[in-house]
């Protein structure tokens, strides 16, 4: 047990180590890696060394670097190393440094930037103090503030980063012989640590042996005896079922022999079988008899329930035009007696009215003569009815003015009457005697609507004041201690912030290790189905835009056989479809996934980069586990296929899905 778990320890301090060197080889090599794509991103461009890549700062300090370089850190040190832009360094001849200046804060400064840097001040705040001509201050913060009043904030990012990169790259490198040796250790004291449990293993496996053999010379003298007495059970046993098994099979025999002289008995007693079969025959023909006479009875039957049914709908439609030519008769008797009854009311009117012409013409005259007599007397009426109008105006008129001063009266007695009972609960005194009370000039009031509006805008005012808070004191101390604990809880929630900020630090470190390595694993895949796919020339994948990888863009550069390296925006459609081909494949080889499904890929193809693409297609089959569903119309495509499905009409408007096993196919071909 004691070299158990010495062995035990020296593995877990051995494991600690390993896992401490694989993070930090992990972080090294990325950021070596990274250095290396800028290196060869600055080859690519005519190799330009720029001002970043030559110099080096104190931990801490990268930020207030980059601030002070700015987007001039990217340009070129030398004539020799002009930038697209224009820019470069020349360098020029150093000024003469200021107190605590960034010079002195670097590990190594190229010759150019020491004009730039010598007259820069470091602070960890900007404490406002004056600057000289052509001196700067930059915070570590970043903050940046020259002399002429330009301040700047929150640039640099970038070049901090990368910066940072570059100190974290180097500390690793001094790191990494250490923590070697500390595996190298570990790894001699788990074999010494081996050494000795095998040896103890080895005594402890001996004494096991050992034991072990007494152990199953007893188990097997055990056994032995198990198995007598087994034997001795089994014997009793089966001597018991013999026994019962023959009483058993006597009884059976009894029953049978009685079953039998039974059967033999019944055979006897039964009556001879053909005189059965004729009884049969006689009443099975008996039967087909009865049966065709009930056949045509039914038959019978129907016909004559069919032909009554009709016989009763005649009958009822009879019924129905009879009664139908009854009303029509009725009615035309009785329009036939009002015509005879129309006939003589006519000849008694034109009776009656034989010498009405000459007396209509007599009450003409005498209607017109009284027509004129009303015209008149309307004529003096209507005079009257207008004096009467003006008349009924004019009282209106005075009884709606008597109305509005008697209802001003009543509201002034109202306003009286409600003045003097405020006077009395305010002043206890009645109105009159209020000027004296209060040696009040009533000759001093100008108007009295003016300053009853300003007493009521007086009153209104100390109306919104309100009333006196005789606790304002207690109200204060509450607003004091919830201050105090908002306060407190400010302080717990901007700690809060800054552990929220460290952790998102960490989490974008470990997502810029983990995005690195996938970023790895899909580049050397990639690489290598490129050059599968198109039998030789070279690919691979870079990010753009920024040295962080979280920020930073995607490019894919490829370079078929017989061109040059060049985006994949600027190769044909047929070339960037198999790239297209390449990166998925090179994905589901870092990160399977169960199933693939693959619309319409190889439309762009011809015939020798399907095939291709196919030999392809069967070789991630075999390498992976992942399912490829191909959605194609290419036959070349679904002859390479596994299993085919497909949707046919047989008939108009009719779909049906089908499939087709190739692979089973092939093997009913081949018998």
């Amino acid at each position: 047990d004691a070299a158990r778990a010495d062995m035990e320890a020296a593995q877990a301090a051995l494991a600690e180590a390993r896992a401490e060197l694989a993070g930090v080889e992990r972080e090294h090599a990325a950021l070596e890696r990274d250095r290396q794509g800028r290196d060869k991103a600055r080859a690519a461009k005519a190799g330009k060394p720029v001002a970043l890549d030559r110099v080096r700062s104190a931990p801490g300090y990268e930020a207030a670097l980059a601030a002070v370089l700015g987007r001039d850190g990217r340009s070129p040190l030398g004539m020799m190393h002009e930038a697209e832009d224009g820019r470069f360094w020349t360098g020029a001849p150093q000024p003469e440094p200021v107190a605590d200046n960034l010079l002195d804060h670097l590990k190594d400064c190229p010759e150019e930037l020491r004009a730039r840097l010598a007259r820069v001040v470091v602070a960890d705040s900007d404490d406002g103090r004056p600057l000289d001509p052509g001196t700067w201050l930059v915070t570590l913060g970043g903050a940046l503030r020259r002399w002429d009043g330009l301040v700047v904030r929150g640039e640099g990012g970038a070049e901090a980063a990368r910066l940072e990169a570059a100190n974290r790259l180097a500390a690793l490198a001094e790191r990494l012989p250490a923590l070697q040796q500390a595996v190298a250790d570990a790894e001699a004291r788990v074999g010494d640590a081996r050494s000795g449990l095998d040896a103890a293993q080895g005594a402890f496996s001996r004494a096991e042996s050992e034991t072990e053999a007494a152990a199953q010379a007893e188990r097997e003298a055990l056994r032995a005896l198990d198995r007598a007495e087994a034997a001795l059970a089994s014997h009793a046993d089966r001597t018991r079922q013999l026994e019962q098994a023959q009483a058993e099979l006597a009884d059976q025999r009894g029953a049978a022999e009685r079953d039998v002289e039974a059967a033999q008995a019944t055979l006897a007693s039964l009556t001879d079988p053909e005189a059965l079969a004729s009884r049969r025959d006689a009443a099975r023909t008996a039967h087909e008899t009865a049966r065709a006479q009930l056949t045509a009875a039914t038959a019978a039957r129907a016909a004559q329930e069919q032909a009554l049914a009709v016989a009763k709908e005649r009958v009822s439609a009879h019924k129905a035009d009879r009664s139908h030519w009854d009303r029509r008769a009725d009615e035309a008797a009785r329009r036939l007696a009002d015509m005879d009854g129309r006939v003589a009311e006519i000849a008694t009117a034109r009776e009656a009215i034989g010498d009405q012409p000459e007396r209509l013409l007599a009450d003409i005259e005498i209607a017109q003569t009284s027509h004129r007599e009303t015209a008149a007397r309307q004529a003096a009426a209507d005079a009257a009815d207008t004096a009467q109008r003006a008349a009924n105006e004019t009282l209106a008129e005075a009884r709606e003015r008597r109305a509005q001063l008697v209802n001003q009266a009543e509201n002034e007695d109202a306003h009286r009457a409600e003045m003097a009972r405020v006077s009395g609960e305010k002043f206890h005194k009645p109105p009159p005697l209020l000027p004296v009370a209060f040696e009040f000039d009533e000759a001093g009031v100008a108007d009295r609507d003016a300053e009853a509006k300003a007493l009521d805008k007086l009153t209104q005012s100390r109306e919104r004041i309100g009333p006196v808070n005789l606790v304002a004191a207690d109200e204060l101390a509450k607003i004091e201690e919830e201050h105090g604990s908002t306060a407190a809880e400010r302080e717990e929630l901007t700690e809060a912030v800054h552990r929220l900020r460290g952790s998102i630090g960490q989490l974008n470190r470990e997502g810029r290790e983990r995005l690195r390595a996938a970023f790895e694993q899909v580049d050397a895949h990639f690489q290598k189905l490129f050059a599968r796919l198109f039998e030789g020339g070279n690919a691979h994948l870079a990010l753009i835009d920024s040295d962080d990888p979280l920020e930073a863009g995607l490019e894919i550069y490829a370079q078929p056989p017989g061109k040059r390296l060049q985006s994949l925006t600027l190769l044909s459609g047929g070339e960037q479809a198999l790239t297209a081909i390449a990166l998925t494949f090179a994905l589901f080889l870092t990160n399977p996934a169960p199933i693939c499904v693959l619309d319409e890929v190889d439309a762009p193809l011809d015939d020798a980069n399907i095939d291709r693409f196919c030999d392809l297609l069967e070789a991630m089959t075999r390498e992976t586990t992942t399912r490829y569903l191909i959605v194609t119309h290419n036959a070349v495509t679904m002859s390479r296929m596994h299993r085919l499905f497909g949707v046919t009409m047989i008939e108009k408007g009719v779909s049906r899905l089908v499939s087709v096993d190739l692979q089973a196919a092939e093997l009913l071909a081949a018998e």
